[in-house]
Parts: structure tokens; C-alpha cells; sequence
């Protein structure tokens, strides 16, 4: 396993995997966070994956940069077992379309197809979460057609609804809150991405991936009412 150790500032460190955005190097990242998890190396505070690197927050008081750099050089090192859980698949329905998807119809004009062709391109496929970031719950998707890509909106939104799934260039992501956007809004899941009042907060972590299942308005509203008692239906990748 081979990366690059350098400091961010005075609390962190950034381990550099290479440059080349794959699920090759989101193996390494991944596998190198199991091995971080079972050494429990006293002063790390926390670690964020991210497409090519890991930062990893410390406290210098605790361990300072050299130690800690000796640390993770060894953690890399080591030939134990480092293999991460076998990944998840979320199976997140969405309404596409109609008042949940506006910009639908421009990606299939854009593309020359028909909006039930999108649907089908866009859904029933297994989207690796690179990483979590840009807001709270927001899962930044690996694996979108190169025939969805479409530009992004030349003036943004003020604001999407929370579940909207969107086209933006050639990723796709899912926005767990009200915010501005310049993606595509394609169609929008009732299911919560973000509980800051729950003990794990988050629905989704770097390294499993995501299937969007087509689902109609009624079934959508259904989902919506039930709220937290809606299970999102998991299993382990194949």
C-alpha cells in the first residue's frame, strides 16, 4: 500500500494515494481505514476519506506529527488483515420526474432520448459514494452513464427540496437538505439522508454504494408519511 504523508496545518495529516479517481484507489483508502480502526492509535480524533486521500485530525499534545507519521507508516505496513466489511448496497427509491424531477425532460432532449430511456440509465445501477461531503449527508457518486452528463444550470437554484437527485456534469448526488443547486434535478427520494438528533446521523458512508429504484408518486408520499419507520433496503454487494 502506497501513499504520501504530509501535514495539514497543525492538527492533521493528508495520506495522498495517487491522483487517479477509481475504485481501485477508494479500495486502498478504504482497506487502510480498517486497518486504522482496529489500532485505536491514542491522540487521532477523527478521519475523512475523500477521492484520493485520507485526512486524519489529531491532537499534537497527544502525539505529535513525527510519532504519528511513524504510526501510520507502520499501519501501512503491516501485513494483517486489512480488509474492510464487505460493501452495502442502499437501495434508495425516487420519484422521477413531474414536479420531484423538472429538469428530466432537458436531459432527455439533451441526449436525444425519451425520459423513461433516463430513468432506466439512471436507475438499477450500483453508484460507489467516493466520499461525503460539500453538506452534512451529501454522497458524492461514482458511476453515472456518460450519457446523462449534462451541463450544469447557468444561473443555480436558490433552493432544492431535501431527497432531490440531481445531474450535475457528469456525477450524480443526492441533496439531504434545502440548499441552492446548479445540477439537473431529475427526481426526488422520500428518505432522510441527514438526522443530526439520531445517534448515527448519517444514512450513508464513504465506500458502499447506491441503486436508485424508480417509484411512482403514490409510493412516494406513502414513504414520505412514514418517515423514520421507512427501512431502506440493504445488502451486501456481490
Amino acid at each position: 500500500m502506497e501513499f504520501v504523508i504530509s501535514p495539514l496545518g497543525d492538527l492533521a495529516v493528508v495520506l495522498s494515494f495517487g491522483n487517479e479517481i477509481n475504485e481501485k484507489t477508494n479500495r486502498q483508502i478504504q482497506s487502510f481505514v480498517s486497518k486504522l480502526e482496529k489500532e485505536n492509535i491514542r491522540g487521532i480524533a477523527e478521519w475523512v476519506p475523500a477521492y484520493t486521500s485520507l485526512t486524519i485530525y489529531y491532537h499534537p499534545e497527544v502525539i505529535p506529527y513525527d510519532s504519528l507519521k511513524d504510526e501510520l507508516e507502520r499501519v501501512g505496513m503491516s501485513t494483517g488483515h486489512s480488509e474492510p466489511d464487505r460493501p452495502l448496497v442502499y437501495e434508495i427509491p425516487v420519484c422521477y420526474g413531474g414536479e420531484w424531477g423538472q429538469d428530466l425532460a432537458y436531459v432527455a432532449n439533451y441526449h436525444g432520448l425519451d425520459e423513461q430511456e433516463v430513468i432506466k440509465l439512471h436507475a438499477n445501477r450500483e453508484y460507489l459514494i467516493y466520499m461525503m461531503g460539500f453538506m452534512p449527508g451529501f454522497p458524492y457518486l461514482g458511476g453515472l452513464p456518460e450519457k446523462l452528463a449534462v451541463p450544469r444550470l447557468e444561473t443555480p437554484r436558490q433552493n432544492v427540496m431535501p431527497g432531490a437527485v440531481g445531474i450535475g456534469g457528469n456525477q450524480t448526488g443526492i441533496y439531504p437538505a434545502d440548499v441552492p443547486s446548479g445540477w439537473r434535478i431529475i427526481g426526488t427520494t422520500p428518505v432522510t439522508l441527514f438526522s443530526p438528533e439520531k445517534e448515527e446521523p448519517f444514512l450513508f458512508s464513504s465506500g458502499h454504494y447506491i441503486k436508485f429504484v424508480p417509484i411512482s408518486e403514490e409510493q412516494f408520499l406513502t414513504i414520505k408519511q412514514l418517515g423514520d419507520g421507512y427501512e431502506v433496503n440493504r445488502f451486501e454487494k456481490r
